[in-house]
């Protein structure tokens, strides 16, 4: 698709506009700067260089005589070009214009001095007076691919010119995850405040019982939504969840409170605090959450209701059979052979039988370190800020409890967990009627053997399909723990399966490139 819009801006309208283009820009893009001398072009361009940079005050010296300059970013490196000198697009190649466009990120003034090496989706910025001399015409179009994100940036645009608190605010990308949503902490006078940007995912294609994967998983395809009707009871339970300042649920776009950058994950790696105490908060926060009733429907600001689902048999195997899609091709180089998949989903089928019959409580599924906020200002379990809560659903209590203790991206040690899991059965027993700790052992147990099971199916899946390799390197630790889970002995026919199909040679996390 095609998208182009006009608008006139000022200074900081200019700015506003390369903070967004570096909240957007992916490696491969090419950004094309045109307009007369003087238009503004080398302004815009060092704007955008020092968004990526994360440093607005980044020396970005023109390259008008030099042609070229790079930057290294975590996120994509970017070279800066200038062709008002060159003659044509054989001289540009001899820049190394093409494999810069290949490698990261290219912003090229006077674009119509090559035009020819320009790819067919990229992004055109062409600037022009406007009468005000502080001011300038804007036309930014996006070409092929770039089109989704150039109107997107329109959106966003247009939803934070209505937000009067915060017109003139910084906006910095923010490094995010496995996600499709993304985030950008605007500043202002020394206030911050967080930009969610998560338009609605259209469905994937149906492979069963016609729905896609992420209807089958309960995955929440308009998080905006489901986000703004969850956070309000997750308050009301004490819990610490950001205030949602503004909305704009169409367009999936959200100001929301920041809680800061101390997530757990970072404290633990630079040693911030001793995990022991991040970790037993974070449970006392789930075991105060599981006394408050997870309701069916919750409803929505301007109207609508949330549903909250359970979290079932359906959406428990298809993310076990991650494994059989992703990490066995990957391990063999063939695809799973149907007897072994049929005697995988019978296993698990008696494990399902069982887990339908828990109590029903508030799952969050994603209650581990990458989303968990150390807030020492506040006291108690309000300590523990929550930043992922959308795909919250009813089920079983023992999920999000597993999902902590054995957390993907950090190890927790085994004495740990096992304390941890101790303290969390005693409360559980004073505080919740009719507590079966037989069958939350069970629980915990099977969960934590299901869970392991789909992280390692999605981090070879991001490995392979979105070249997110750096998620392999914990493959090994997802390992340890579902080997932790089938030592329980109602999991003994399912430790078997591993065995024979997964043997302790093949688990080191090791997979052909």
């Amino acid at each position: 698709m095609t998208m182009e819009w006009t608008r006139d801006l000022d200074e900081a309208g200019v700015v506003r506009l390369a903070e967004l283009l570096a909240f957007k820009i992916r490696p491969g893009d090419v950004v094309a700067l045109s307009g007369d001398l003087g238009a503004g072009k080398t302004t815009l361009a060092r704007a955008l260089i020092g968004a990526v940079l994360r440093d607005g005050s980044a020396e970005v010296p023109s390259p008008t005589f030099s042609l070229h300059q790079s930057y290294a970013s975590r996120r994509v490196t970017i070279a800066h070009f200038d062709f008002y000198r060159l003659s044509g697009a054989h001289e540009a190649a001899e820049l190394g214009f093409e494999e810069a466009a290949q490698d990261g990120a290219v912003i090229v003034e006077w674009p119509e001095r090559a035009a020819a090496l320009l790819p067919p989706t990229r992004i055109e910025i062409a600037l022009a007076e406007a009468g005000d001399p502080h001011v300038r015409r804007v036309t930014l179009r996006g070409l092929g691919e770039a089109g989704e994100r150039i109107a997107r940036i329109a959106d966003i645009m247009a939803f934070l010119g209505r937000q009067a608190d915060w017109l003139g605010a910084h906006l910095t990308y923010l490094q995010g995850d496995a996600s499709t949503r993304s985030y950008a902490r605007l500043t202002r006078e020394g206030r911050t405040v967080l930009l969610m940007d998560a338009p609605r995912q259209p469905d994937g294609p149906p492979i069963r019982h016609g729905k896609p994967y992420s209807q089958i998983a309960h995955l929440a395809e308009d998080m905006v939504p489901a986000f703004a009707a969850i956070a309000p009871p997750l308050r009301a339970a004490g819990l610490s969840v950001p205030q949602v300042l503004a909305q704009d649920l169409a367009k999936g776009l959200l100001l929301v409170e920041d809680l800061g950058d101390r997530v757990f994950a970072a404290e633990v790696a630079r040693g911030g605090l001793p995990q022991d105490e991040l970790w037993r908060t974070a449970v006392d926060a789930l075991i105060d959450l599981q006394r408050s009733e997870a309701p069916r429907q919750l409803p929505l600001n301007g109207g609508g209701r949330h549903v909250l689902q359970t979290y079932d048999r359906d959406a428990l195997q298809i993310e076990a059979e991650l494994l059989l899609d992703w990490y066995w091709p990957a391990l063999r180089g063939a695809p799973v052979p149907e007897p072994a998949r049929a005697e995988f989903l019978s296993l698990w089928a008696r494990l399902f039988d069982r887990l339908e019959r828990q109590p029903q409580h508030w799952v969050l599924r994603d209650f581990h370190s990458p989303n968990l906020i150390w807030l020492p200002e506040r006291s108690g379990i309000k300590r523990v800020g929550l930043l992922d809560f959308q795909d919250a659903q009813r089920g079983a209590a023992a999920y999000d409890l597993v999902s902590l203790l054995q957390d993907a991206r950090v190890d927790v040690a085994e004495g740990l967990e096992q304390s941890l899991l101790a303290h969390y059965r005693r409360a559980a027993a004073r505080t919740r009627p009719n507590f079966d700790d037989a069958e939350f052992t069970f629980a915990y147990h099977a969960l934590g053997a299901q869970r392991s099971t789909k992280i390692l199916g999605i981090f070879v899946r991001l490995a392979h399909r979105d070249g997110k390799r750096q998620y392999l390197a914990h493959l090994p630790r997802i390992w340890g723990y579902l080997e932790r889970n089938l030592r329980h002995v109602t999991l003994a026919p399912l430790a078997a399966w591993y065995d024979r199909y997964f043997p302790a040679s093949v688990r080191d996390g090791k997979l052909p490139q």
